[in-house]
């Protein structure tokens, strides 16, 4: 018997380091010679879910509550199977559940997966009741009542576990309580400063805060990304907020050539005499100081206070998306526009009235062509 279950406690250390397909052999040679073993029915069963094979963990269970049919391990197991894979059916796991909980009412991890399946079936009979498929402004806080009492109760036998709060978090989204759902992903975040859907949703919320600009969003999103580098969708985030940081660029690009124009007197203003032309050589020179000002206080120094992951996303979203350098184009024509129209010694104004229209108009326009692009 000590060979045996030293074989068990082996296939444990080999699950503890992910290696299943070793430890699933070792657990199939150990129940040939002890097929009573209700301990590596269990263990065999995790080794098949952890390598995507739910039917062959189903069928360990059932080999499991043959044995022993109270044993929580098996019924959760049991569960587990039911409602891995593709083809998982949450309609029917309940019933395995509420045995589960009946048997060990003193375990968190039975409250909390009963509250999974609970809360989704009932989410499933009000759609099909109702007809709609748009559940935002409904109010599901009766239909969820039940999966909370279950979830609160799992919350409280296990204040420190993860999933139950998962579980708590999706039956808040779903009951639209978004000041519990804030508290709950805070929770996560205190457990599991890594957990990528608190983690989003935590930075999705401060970033599109009111009165946040974007490149504090740009921060956010950037300072999430490196706790969670595989989140697709802060990674969107960061791309929307660069992308309207580039935006603010052209306007910089705009003042200054509306700058230029008024530098030059382009446009006559009745009761005003305009300037002599050629402008002197140390006015074109003057010109160049507010615009220089300009960028380094509206985009340079902007730029060098960013997170470093932000200065690389500007860089990798201008290689990738034609729409940044578009913009990046824009505001580099009407910056030439500017220079021309100051660094030139013009002897007459049509010409530059034209570079002025010119610089102006066209990225002017755009502006509000492209205000869907950063969404």
């Amino acid at each position: 018997m000590t060979e045996l279950n030293s074989a068990v406690e082996q296939a444990q250390a080999l699950i503890d380091f992910q290696r299943y397909d070793q430890a699933r052999a070792l657990l199939s040679q150990h129940l040939t010679e002890d097929p009573g073993d209700i301990r590596a029915w269990i263990k065999i069963g995790y080794c098949h879910l952890n390598t995507e094979q739910p039917e062959q963990a189903l069928h360990a269970a059932d080999e499991a509550l043959k044995l022993a049919p109270e044993d929580f391990g098996a019924l959760i197991l049991r569960a587990q199977a039911m409602t891995s894979g593709p083809n998982g059916s949450w309609r029917e796991v309940e019933p395995v559940l509420r045995e589960a909980v009946r048997v060990d009412p003193q375990h968190w991890y039975g409250y909390a997966k009963l509250a999974d399946a609970v809360s989704r079936m009932a989410l499933l009979r009000y759609v099909q009741a109702s007809g709609v498929n748009d559940l935002r402004n409904h109010d599901l806080g009766h239909v969820m009542r039940e999966a909370s009492d279950l979830v609160m109760e799992a919350l409280r036998l296990g204040p420190e576990e993860v999933y139950a709060h998962e579980v708590a978090l999706q039956i808040a989204n779903w009951s639209s309580n978004a000041t519990l759902a804030d508290q709950l992903e805070r929770a996560i975040l205190r457990l599991d400063p890594t957990h990528a859907e608190a983690l989003t949703a935590q930075t999705h919320r401060a970033a599109n805060a009111p009165g946040v600009k974007a490149a504090q969003a740009a921060d956010f999103y950037a300072t999430g990304l490196a706790a969670a580098p595989d989140s697709t969708e802060m990674q969107r985030g960061l791309d929307q907020a660069t992308y309207r940081m580039l935006r603010g660029v052209r306007w910089l690009a705009l003042l200054c050539v509306g700058l230029a124009g008024a530098g030059m007197d382009l446009f006559a203003v009745e009761g005003e005499v305009q300037r002599e032309l050629p402008l002197p050589l140390g006015q074109r020179l003057w010109d160049l100081v507010p615009m220089t000002a300009i960028w380094l206080v509206g985009a340079l120094l902007r730029y060098r206070r960013r997170r470093a992951g932000v200065r690389l996303n500007v860089q990798s979203l201008i290689r990738r998306r034609r729409w940044a350098r578009i913009v990046v184009a824009q505001a580099a024509w009407a910056m030439l526009c500017a220079l021309l129209i100051t660094q030139v010694p013009w002897a007459d104004r049509p010409l530059p009235q034209v570079l002025f229209w010119a610089g102006l108009a066209p990225t002017f326009a755009t502006i509000w062509f492209d205000r869907k692009k950063t969404r």
